[in-house]
Formats: structure tokens, sequence, C-alpha cells
């Protein structure tokens, strides 16, 4: 007798619509870890710099390469103007002060000169002869006191011959009278005389006071008038090396013009262009050290910033290095503060991304990083001081997130 036989139900693999369910999750399990979730990056492991925060000594310095220069460059200029007649040094030599230099020609100034140089000799020459006058005339008065003295001594003399003769009856009062009374003239005389000889000595002395102040000044005017021929000898303004001299006989040059510049030699400085982001905390009077260890200190702080950078001066506390040469450079650390210990996490990219206000810090798992706010400090080229925000041991991002837009990383 026949009976129906139970088929065996088929394995799961073999079920279309169980095999189509599972591969759709699988496909959405991969899809769910392949794609970022929202407000997250997708980064590449090797693309990634990972640094750890530590509390460790934090050295407050800052690396710099500085340029050599002349501690004192005096620019030599042309006073008068002309042609260049003659060359008496040479770019590059080293020159004494007031040494010429060059010697300029220029016709007009001569002329000119030498008819001021006539006018001012004549107003001398008028000058003297006001003076001679003068002298002269207190001469003459000197002259007719002397002789109103004269004149008045034989005059008493006289009256006292006749006035003993009078006594011995030989003379009569008539007679004697008229000799008195040439005795009182010739006294009124003198004392008018010596009266006026004061007088005439005040207002002469007045007047030679003042005529020796028009000598000297004009005497003055001559020298500056005869000076303004050696103008035409351009002279080194200061001892030292002479640079940018670069003239060239017959070549025309105007008053003003720059004729080079004289570097002090053997006494040297340091320029430093620094990032601004220092610019608080450079300040005159720091100390630095050169990589051969020479000592300097910082002399000048320009605060003008040009393309992110300001400049500044140091000076050797010292005589500087021998063998330096101007435009050489020197690397060197200014010491900004004392060393101390803090919080500290190692400086990179990071610190471009709105300068350091936040760092990604690594989850357990290594695989995501989280953006969290911070506050930086001091820096310098190793390290960076946390100030709030990152703790010891945990874990940042070092390498530039500057075009990361959400919070979080993922690091594949």
């Amino acid at each position: 007798m026949d009976r129906p036989v139970a088929r065996a139900a088929p394995p799961w693999w073999r079920r279309r619509g169980l095999l189509i369910a599972v591969v759709l999750l699988v496909a959405a399990v991969a899809l769910w870890r392949v794609l970022p979730s929202a407000g997250s990056t997708d980064i590449a492991a090797e693309d990634v710099e990972i640094g750890t925060v530590a509390r460790a000594a934090f050295d407050d310095y800052l690396p710099l390469r500085a340029t050599v220069a002349p501690r004192l460059t005096t620019l030599v200029g042309v006073l008068s103007g002309g042609q260049v007649e003659r060359l008496l040094a040479q770019d590059g030599a080293i020159v004494a002060e007031g040494q010429p230099l060059a010697v300029l020609a220029n016709p007009t100034l001569k002329l000119d000169v030498l008819t001021r140089e006539a006018q001012i000799a004549s107003q001398l020459g008028g000058v003297a002869s006001e003076g001679m006058g003068i002298e002269r005339n207190r001469l003459d008065r000197a002259a007719q006191v002397a002789q109103a003295e004269y004149d008045l001594i034989k005059a008493r003399r006289d009256l006292v011959i006749r006035q003993q003769l009078h006594d011995k009856g030989f003379l009569s009062d008539a007679g004697v009278k008229s000799f008195e009374e040439e005795a009182a003239y010739q006294a009124r005389r003198l004392s008018q005389l010596r009266s006026g000889r004061a007088t005439e000595a005040r207002i002469t002395a007045t007047q030679s006071a003042r005529l020796a102040e028009t000598q000297s000044r004009l005497s003055g005017n001559l020298a500056a008038v005869r000076a303004g021929l050696s103008t035409l000898t351009i002279r080194a303004p200061a001892g030292g090396r002479l640079t940018n001299f670069t003239l060239q006989p017959g070549q025309a040059l105007k008053p003003g013009d720059p004729a080079g510049q004289v570097d002090s030699e053997g006494s040297w400085k340091l320029e430093a262009d620094v990032d601004e982001y220092f610019l608080g905390r450079v300040v005159v009077g720091q100390k630095a050290r050169t990589a051969d260890g020479a000592m300097l200190t910082v002399s000048k702080v320009l605060p003008a910033v040009k393309e992110g950078r300001f400049r500044a001066e140091l000076t050797f506390d010292r005589a500087a290095p021998a063998g330096l040469n101007r435009g050489q450079t020197l690397d060197l650390r200014i010491t900004l503060g004392a060393a101390s210990r803090a919080v500290v996490a190692p400086v990179g990219g990071w610190l471009e991304a709105g300068g350091g206000a936040s760092a990604f810090v690594l989850d357990a798992d290594g695989t995501h990083a989280r953006r969290r706010a911070v506050k930086t400090g001091r820096r310098n080229p190793e390290q960076v001081e946390i100030l709030s925000g990152l703790n010891p041991g945990e874990r940042i991002v070092t390498s530039n997130t500057s075009s990361v837009k959400g919070d979080i990383l993922n690091i594949r």
C-alpha cells in the first residue's frame, strides 16, 4: 500500500528569503561601520600624530636665529652739491673720524664764497675804522684834559707869585684880580672837560661793546662762509668700516644725498625677527645665550608687526666673539622666565587650529578623538603649558586639525 514520503526541509542557507535578510543585515552593519556618524570626520591612522599630556619641567625660553649687524651705523651725507672730482677712499676701507672720503667740484659755490667773503671783509674794515675813531676821540679828550690841568697849574702858580708881590706892596689889587679870574676859569674849564670825558667814556664804552659784538659776529660769518668751501670735501662722520660707498668720478650729487655709511668695526649687535605671539613676553633687559655660550641682553624691542613678526635687538654683555661679520647668522635662546613644573603637551599643528583653544582628546580605545576646549599658556619649541582642559596622562592629536569641522575624529 503506497504512503506519502515527507521531504526533508532545506538548510537555512538555501532559504532565499532568509539569506537575503542576512545579507541585508550584514551590509547595514558594514555600512554603519564605514560611514561616519553625524558631526564626525574620518581620518587615516597614518595621518595622525599623537602626543601625551604630562606634568613635567617647563623651560621658558625662545630659540631664535639672529643676524649680526653693526652696533652703530653712521650715515655719510653730502652737505654741498657738486660733481665728484676725486675719490680718496674705497668701499670697505677702515676710516678714521674726519678722514676725507671724496672731493666735490662746484665753481658756483666757490664764486659765491669769494663774493660774500669780500663783503664781510669790507664790513669788518668799517667796524675797525669806527673803533679807531672812538679811540682817537678818547685820546683827544685825554689830551685836552691834560692841557687844562697844565693850564690850571700854571695859572695858580702865576697867582701865587702875584699875590706875594701884592702882599709886599709892589702890585695893586687890580693886578692880582685878573690872575685870580684866570685861575678860576682854568679850574672851571678842567672840571667841564673831566665831566665831559666821563660822559663820553660811558657812551664810547657802549659803542665799543656793540662794535666788538658786531666784529665778532662778522668774524663768525666770515669763518662760516670760508667753511662753505670745506663742505665740498666729504668726510667720515665717525671711525669704522666704510660701506655702501659707491660714488663715481663725475657723479652729480645734491645736498642731502646719501654717500655711504660707516659701521662700528668690532662692535656688534644681533637682530632677530620674533613671532608676534611673543610680542608681550620679549622685553628689554632679558638675557640670552648663543650656542657658543656668549651672553647677550635684549636692548631694544620694535613693536611694529610686519608679516606676523616683530624685531628685537640684542647686545653682547662683554666683548663680541672674534670673527663675526656683518650678515652672519647665530642661533640663540632668550630666557623668558625661570624653569618650573607644569602640565605640558607637545607642540604641533594642533596649536594652529583656533590658536590652541581646543584639542582632540583620544578615547581609551584609541579609535575616536573628541574635541575639548583647552586653555594654553607659555610655549617653547617642544612644549606648551596647559592651564586648563587637559589632564596628565591623556593623549591628544598633535597634528594639524584646522580642516576638521566636527567635534569627533574617527581614526581608521
